[in-house]
């Protein structure tokens, strides 16, 4: 048999002495950490100004250098036409004489606002004409139904308006507004408060109906900003008093309970303290899940020791003692654990997505800093005075009282380890495979609450003009003159390509403009009827100083899924545009492109996250433990978790997001953290007992009570966020709550049989 590693012989064990014999250094330490998150609390900006310094005299230096400058001519400036909220409305009446008169009201009570600084509607969008004179779309109030009849025609005909700010029944129109953000005196005045004007600028016209809503990317950004405040502290609480409630019914110990909880509250204070130097704020993640995450992974850890730390105590041993024995049996496996979680976690680096990239980078932050706090904390206060109670209430512990019935598992398990064995390695090949079967997906309003107006509005939108997200086709030439008919007939090639693809949403250029023109013929043949329609539109679409120009398009916020096949036509043809005319570059882009693109990205961040994580993991277990079968044993209890969350998507339909891609990761940091202390028992048995089932069977009894336990804290822990009426939020905790079940049966179940099974009697290598 290969010599074992014993406790005493460990480097790691023999450096925790400290903790409870220098208290002084200890605190120093605690109170150094303490000082440097409450910096961040109260103004990271003391830090990070003088890094930031440094950076402003590098880039002033850089900016005093010779440039060569590249003159423009001074051109019309283009119209935009977004806006920072867009105001929709809805009325059967829009183009009647009240509903004008009603309409141009609410335009005039809006641009009165010192807050708001323009408005866009269709009666401000230039109608083409000869002359370039300015002439509203909708006539004078008093005109007669003729006009109005008339206005609506001419509306529907314009391709700006129709399509852009009017619906296709002419039911449905929208108003980009922009802000002085100088004046804004609260988020309401960018949301609900914009339809609350809107609502009161139309009040008095009873004759007309009128529903409003407000949506755009402010909306969404104040939306996402007070969902997260308000669920940021009823979140924590929940789940802090939750905790401490299973605590104390599994503990029952008060002492043991206060001790425990301590640490990972002290861990989860100094990482949101210190991320503020990172400039991590606003990732939802970080301001809901990091929290509750951190503190769950603590509280695992800080169980382990306590329970340890409880059952020494209960042997006979003086509080300082148990703290410095107790620290040196758990202390390994918990700086494992934090090892591998931590592993897990820095994988989301490699993603592409700036969320997932920023939670990763908190989450390393975290857990670290919650194992320093676990580390140090439960010792240095279970060597004082309280340590005398810690075990108090152990003889009540409900796991305790009835590990005797659940160390029936693994007396099941062990005389037929072959097919149980057998079972885990298959039922898990298997779960992986249905695991890939899942489709990438991406929704904008998915961070969003499912009933916020904004989320509402844009679904409505989506309806009468066919989404409000913008995308493009970029198209580029080299040095052909600004005459030639060739760039105008590739244009039309790209207006074709997109008018040919059903999801696709009224596709714009100056094509558009042209053909919306009086007479016949192709767009290239007249071009020159382009001049009459006002520069400032054309130049949205179309720079030939700059011999570029844009075909945009709206998407629906149906989940970039539904785009594939679209996206992928379209970049086909666009292909095949470049080959047929070699001086042009044609590239299809946007957010919503963006999207598409990167969730192909998306599955490669998770499959090399994952990967990495696992083997690096394995790596570790294998090196630790000197063993290659050990470290291969422990990738089916920890992979078999992972792929029941995959069948758990695969059954009810779900798409791989980026809030999956996470809770994988995340998954897989905490999953290991049971195998590790299982494994570290395991060995600790081995080392003193030839018999190999009796080693695990001891294993088995040994850990379960903190097995169990942690499981059912990390459960009640996310079971909380459950509440939330963010859609990426529920969909992480129940992902995390079926991985930490099904994890917690894997290493009671799967690795006592494999180990029973693969390992031999006489060599562990």
């Amino acid at each position: 048999m290969t010599e074992q590693l014993k406790p005493s012989d460990r480097l790691f064990d023999r450096a925790t002495n400290w903790i409870v014999d220098l208290p002084w250094v200890t605190t120093f330490l605690l109170t150094l950490i303490t000082s440097i998150a409450l910096i961040g609390y109260y103004n990271p900006n003391l830090v990070t100004d003088l890094f930031r310094s440094k950076e402003l005299e590098v880039q002033e230096t850089e900016s005093n250098q010779p440039r060569n400058a590249i003159p423009v001519a001074k051109q019309v400036e283009a119209m935009p036409l977004r806006g920072d909220s867009v105001l929709v409305v809805q009325s059967d009446s829009l183009f009647t004489q009240q509903g004008t008169r009603a309409l141009r009201k609410l335009v005039e009570t809006l641009e009165a606002q010192d807050h708001i600084k323009n408005v866009l509607w269709m009666d401000k969008i230039p109608m083409p004409n000869a002359f370039s004179i300015p002439a509203p779309i909708l006539p004078h109030p008093t005109a007669s139904e003729a006009s109005f009849q008339n206005a609506k025609e001419k509306a529907l005909n314009h391709p700006i308006v129709h399509g852009h700010f009017l619906s296709s029944d002419a039911k449905t129109l929208i108003m980009m507004v922009d802000f002085d953000y100088l004046f804004i005196k609260s988020d309401a005045d960018c949301c609900e408060g914009l339809r609350t004007l809107a609502e009161q600028a139309v009040a008095d016209f009873t004759e007309v109906e009128f529903e409003f809503g407000v949506t755009g990317e402010v909306p969404f950004h104040v939306t996402a900003t007070k969902s997260r405040d308000a669920n940021l502290f009823f979140y924590q609480t929940i789940g802090y008093t939750m905790i401490a409630l299973m605590a104390v019914i599994l503990f029952r110990g008060i002492a043991a309970v206060f001790v425990v909880a301590i640490a990972p509250a002290l861990g989860v204070f100094w990482t949101m303290g210190i991320i503020r130097f990172f400039e991590f704020q606003g990732n939802p993640f970080n301001d809901v899940v990091l929290p509750v995450l951190v503190s769950l992974v603590g509280l695992t850890d800080g169980v382990h020791l306590m329970v340890q730390i409880r059952k020494l105590r209960t042997a006979g041993l003086e509080p300082r003692d148990a703290a410095k024995l107790g620290i040196r049996q758990v202390g390994l496996a918990c700086a494992l654990t934090s090892l591998t979680t931590a592993i897990g976690f820095a994988s989301l680096s490699l993603a592409n997505h700036t969320f997932v990239q920023e939670f990763g980078y908190c989450c390393v932050i975290g857990v670290l800093l919650t194992f320093i706090s676990v580390v140090t904390t439960i010792p240095l206060i279970c060597a004082t005075r309280l340590g005398k109670y810690v075990q108090t209430g152990q003889d009540k512990s409900l796991i305790d009282k009835n590990l005797a019935k659940i160390g029936g598992v693994v007396t099941f398990v062990l005389p037929r380890k072959k097919l149980v064995s057998y079972i885990a390695i298959i039922s898990t090949a298997a779960f992986i495979l249905i695991s890939l079967t899942l489709r990438p997906d991406e929704r904008l309003s998915n961070m969003l609450p499912e009933g916020s107006e904004a989320v509402v509005t844009m679904a409505k939108l989506d309806v009468a003009l066919a989404g409000i997200e913008e995308a493009n086709v970029h198209i580029e030439w080299n040095e052909l003159p600004t005459d030639s008919r060739e760039f105008v007939s590739v244009i039309a090639q790209v207006d074709k390509i997109l008018q040919s693809e059903p999801l696709i949403g009224h596709p714009l250029s100056i094509c558009s403009l042209i053909e919306s023109l009086p007479g016949d013929g192709l767009a290239e043949d007249r071009l020159s009827l382009l001049e009459i329609v006002p520069p400032e539109i054309t130049r949205n679409f179309f720079k030939p100083e700059q011999r570029y120009a844009t075909v945009s398009f709206r998407v629906q916020d149906l989940g970039i899924a539904a785009y594939d096949g679209a996206f992928n036509r379209i970049t086909a043809a666009l292909e095949k545009v470049e080959a047929d005319h070699p001086a042009f570059k044609v590239s299809l882009g946007g957010q919503p492109v963006w999207r598409w693109e990167n969730l192909f990205q998306i599955v490669v961040d998770l499959a090399t996250s994952l990967g990495v994580a696992s083997l690096i993991i394995f790596a570790v277990l294998a090196i630790v433990y000197r063993s290659l079968r050990i470290g291969l044993i422990s990738i089916i209890p920890n992979m078999f978790p992972l792929a029941v969350a995959g069948v758990y998507l695969a059954v009810t339909e779900q798409s791989l997001e980026v809030v999956t891609v996470c809770a994988f990761t995340v998954c897989l940091g905490i999953a290991v953290d049971d195998t590790i202390h299982f494994l570290t028992r395991y060995q600790e048995e081995k080392a003193q007992h030839d018999d190999e089932l009796v080693a695990i069977h001891n294993a088995f009894t040994g850990v379960g009570t903190a097995l169990i336990m942690t499981t059912i804290i990390l459960v009640a822990g996310f079971t909380t966020v459950l509440v939330s009426d963010s859609r990426d939020h529920f969909t992480f905790a129940s992902m995390a709550i079926i991985t930490l079940s099904a994890a917690l049966f894997a290493d009671l179940v799967f690795l006592p049989a494999l180990l029973a099974h693969f390992m031999p009697k006489s060599d562990t290598d």
